[in-house]
């Protein structure tokens, strides 16, 4: 927004404060304070009232054909703008419809301000038609939720809402809106400011502990930066690559952390984990010191917690104390933001140079790159990857679903800068892929938009295609179409002995009709020859397109470490790598 667009806005605030209104007016109004420009949502009966409101046209509303679609279109829109994404859904069925984005927004830390009808307080309680205990459904899964109970404190908490979404830790936030209240009338009175004793997030990290870091990096023979999504949330990539560069620190990523540190700079070492490159898992398992900065530790990046970085010293910069020795305990904790924290950290380290550990780090990059198999006549589906990333020029932003091809995604395409990969890191939902790419494509239409998804994925919210077509939403839909479930084939041909048990989806639709049926232009590809012709042809063309890109059913995703395991026993192409 505009400094002009703000001063506007404030005034148009002040110009309404002690009005009259109803409740849903005062809503639309409290959104325009928040400068909020869009929503994605589906009317119902409760929610009937707002929609009265929204008919003045003074949001942009997003008609979508399910309300998990809402809700990670709100995700994405959050993850392209760095601004809070906001869905709107009825009551009942139309808020638990909204549960898996908001868990997945959860998991992954996305600012999104989800609101819901509610049946009138006096029925709430009772079973009434559509009524849903949405706020007790959502408490694990939301950073915080609220039952409006009395309209006069609609533009407070709505305030509230906005200010807890998007400071500290983000994540999402549900307010919830019964009938009968969303009818009354009040007196406007928006609050300029948020008073919430209990929440106050610590920004500035302890100077102690950050001299403390700059010393254990002065003193580290082989440091490894590992970089999460608290990275890109804070805005910090800037001060990630002015300390990487300065003590000339190896920086490997989170598939949350994509895009917060130049995929092809020469310290970089690709992402790390379950499926990330050997090298990178290599150097961290040889690190003596550790500087992970807006990351948890989850799982799929650690492996067996015992065997993680085993040599390490670790020092540990997140704004969410909870996070800190939750997994792995911080010899050197720091709590604070991201970019507050590393803006200082910059200037107390020294400059530096490893050579030997540079050279080590050169050594595995040559002798275990990222390869894969292309056979003849058949399309292998990191060449997919590869020949989207050359047509785009590396320029577009692009959204997985979940499964293989968001792991070839993630090695194949190579981000320089944040807020360009999008995926859904830490519930993994499959059907996130598609809406998150509108959600991206209305947040930055200067952009192009890819949504990279598979066939299985594609198929849990591809009623979403009315909505691209509705509003001329540009997105570029690349099926990586394998007629499995991939992953979990993959899974089951290494680990299962090849019983292939319901992972088969050669019953699929004819993807290219179904687009068709919708208004899109589809393409099929099944032959090498034909890829990069149709990705020229999709890039050119005005508004959405569907590519049905047939691939080698059988490819696998290398390198792996099994669940629980650890770099011991890494797997490539050939078998297992070890240490």
């Amino acid at each position: 927004m505009s400094a002009v667009d703000l001063v506007r806005r404030e005034e148009s605030v002040k110009a309404k404060r002690g009005q009259r209104m109803k409740a849903t007016d005062a809503f639309v109004e409290c959104l325009l304070a928040e400068g909020v420009e869009v929503i994605f949502g589906y009317p119902g009966g409760a929610v009937l009232p707002i929609y009265d409101s929204l008919y003045e046209g003074k949001i942009r509303h997003i008609l979508v054909r399910h309300e998990q679609g809402a809700a990670h279109m709100a995700d994405g829109y959050a993850r392209v703008t760095g601004k809070p994404g906001v869905c709107l859904a009825t009551s009942g069925p139309g808020a638990t419809n909204l549960v898996t984005g908001l868990a997945s927004a959860w998991m992954d830390s996305i600012p999104v301000v989800a609101f819901t009808g509610n049946v009138a307080r006096s029925a709430i309680g009772t079973d009434a038609f559509q009524e849903a205990d949405i706020t007790g459904i959502t408490l694990p899964i939301t950073k915080h939720n609220f039952l409006v109970r009395n309209a006069q404190d609609l533009p407070r908490i709505i305030k509230e809402a906005f200010h807890i979404a998007s400071t500290g830790r983000p994540g999402p936030v549900l307010v919830d809106l019964p009938k009968d209240v969303s009818v009354e009338e009040i007196i406007f009175d928006y609050p300029e400011t948020v008073d919430l004793p209990g929440y106050k997030p610590t920004i500035k990290g302890h100077i102690k502990q950050i001299l403390e870091a700059a010393r254990a990096i002065a003193a580290a023979k082989r440091p490894v930066l590992y970089i999460g999504g608290g990275v890109i949330s804070s805005g910090a990539h800037e001060e990630v690559l002015a300390l990487a560069e300065k003590a000339n620190i190896p920086t490997t990523f989170t598939l949350m952390g994509i895009g917060g540190f130049p995929g092809d700079h020469p310290l970089s070492l690709g992402m790390l984990g379950m499926h990330g490159t050997v090298y990178a898992n290599y150097a961290v398992h040889e690190a003596d010191l550790l500087i992970a900065v807006g990351a948890r530790f989850d799982d799929r990046v650690t492996g067996d917690l015992k065997r993680f970085a085993p040599h390490a010293k670790v020092i540990h910069i997140d704004i969410d104390p909870a996070e800190i020795g939750k997994n792995r305990h911080a010899d050197i904790p720091i709590v604070g933001d991201c970019k507050a924290v590393l803006s200082v950290l910059v200037e107390k380290v020294r400059e530096k140079r490893e050579d030997e550990w540079l050279a080590k780090i050169a050594e595995w990059k040559r002798e275990y790159p990222l390869t894969y198999e292309e056979k003849p006549g058949v399309i292998s589906p990191q060449r997919v990857i590869q020949e989207i990333y050359e047509v785009t020029e590396g320029n577009a932003i692009c959204t997985a679903d979940v499964g293989q091809h968001q792991m070839w995604l993630a090695q194949y395409y190579i981000f320089r800068e944040p807020r360009r990969h999008l995926s859904s890191g830490g519930l993994g939902a499959m059907g996130y892929g598609f809406p998150a790419a509108i959600g991206a494509a209305v947040g930055r239409p200067d952009l192009p938009v890819w949504s990279i998804t598979g066939d299985g994925g594609f198929q849990m919210t591809s009623q979403e295609l009315a909505t691209v077509r509705k509003y001329n939403i540009p997105v570029k839909i690349a099926i990586i179409n394998n007629s499995y479930l991939g992953m979990v084939r993959q899974w089951q041909e290494l680990l299962y002995n090849r019983r292939y048990s319901a992972s088969d989806l050669h019953d699929n639709p004819d993807f290219v009709k179904l687009a068709e049926a919708y208004g899109i232009p589809g393409m099929r590809v099944s032959r090498p020859e034909e890829l990069r012709p149709a990705l020229e042809q999709a890039a050119a063309t005005e508004g959405p397109v569907l590519l049905d890109i047939h691939v080698d059913p059988e490819a696998n995703v290398f390198p792996m470490i099994p669940a629980g395991m650890s770099v011991a026993e890494m797997i490539g192409k050939k078998g297992r790598l070890g240490t």
